[in-house]
């Protein structure tokens, strides 16, 4: 039987500095990129985290309606400038002149690993009603799982591995862990680590990945053509 015993609620400050990394990633895009949508989207992102962090400033243990909204607009707000700045660098690698190449190329760069971070913090607001829900409620009382991961069925696996499975020690995954398998997604364009259970878990992650293979393609064939 799984335990109820809740883990340690989560430390609040990796999801900001990981948003922190993302807004001045997309802050630093390149001047095909308005400056003015730049401007909007890293004060908006501050805004919308700040109060957060004041009710939550070293751990997550507090949540209530206002707060979830906030965490859930600025995760939002990322994922759709980022996909605005997309195809606006896209439209940059297909019509760029050959001296403007690399440094869309570092552009589209950039709008990758936001990508990546801006994911990441989708899944881990989205899995099981969010970072608080996760940590604070029992087992019994929280949503359906959106991701399967590993030690959420390594109970009969040998001692040494069981010990921390989520049956036998209450684990529980943290942002990194989605950050994680995020980055992974966006490398082998499918799942690696963490298995999507839900359609709406599946259909951003298939997203992703959409998005991260037209990003490498591109990437490549403008590469090939600036090196010939």
């Amino acid at each position: 039987m799984a335990r109820e015993r809740r883990q340690a609620t989560e430390h609040r400050w990796p999801p900001v500095i990981a948003l922190g990394v993302a807004l001045a990633l997309y802050g630093a895009l390149p001047s095909e990129v308005p400056v003015v949508l730049r401007a909007i989207v890293v004060i908006a992102g501050i805004s919308l985290v700040v109060p957060v962090v004041l009710l939550n400033p070293q751990r997550m243990d507090r949540e209530t309606r206002w707060s979830r909204v906030l965490s859930v607009a600025q995760v939002l707000l990322l994922l759709v400038a980022n996909q605005v700045a997309l195809g606006i660098v896209i439209h940059a690698l297909l019509t760029a002149k050959h001296a403007d190449g690399p440094m869309i190329l570092l552009g589209a760069l950039q709008v990758w690993v936001t990508n990546v971070i801006a994911f990441g913090l989708a899944y881990w607001e989205l899995d099981r009603g969010g970072p608080v829900s996760r940590r604070i409620r029992a087992r019994a009382q929280l949503p359906h799982a959106d991701f399967r991961f590993p030690q959420d069925e390594d109970e009969d696996a040998v001692r040494e591995v069981a010990v921390g499975s989520s049956a036998s020690s209450g684990w529980v995954a943290a942002f990194v862990d989605y950050l994680y398998f995020s980055l992974s997604n966006s490398m082998a364009f499918s799942p690696t680590d963490a298995m999507p259970l839900t359609t709406r878990a599946k259909s951003l992650m298939g997203v992703q990945s959409f998005i991260a293979f037209v990003i490498l393609a591109l990437v490549i064939a403008r590469a090939v053509s600036l090196l010939g």
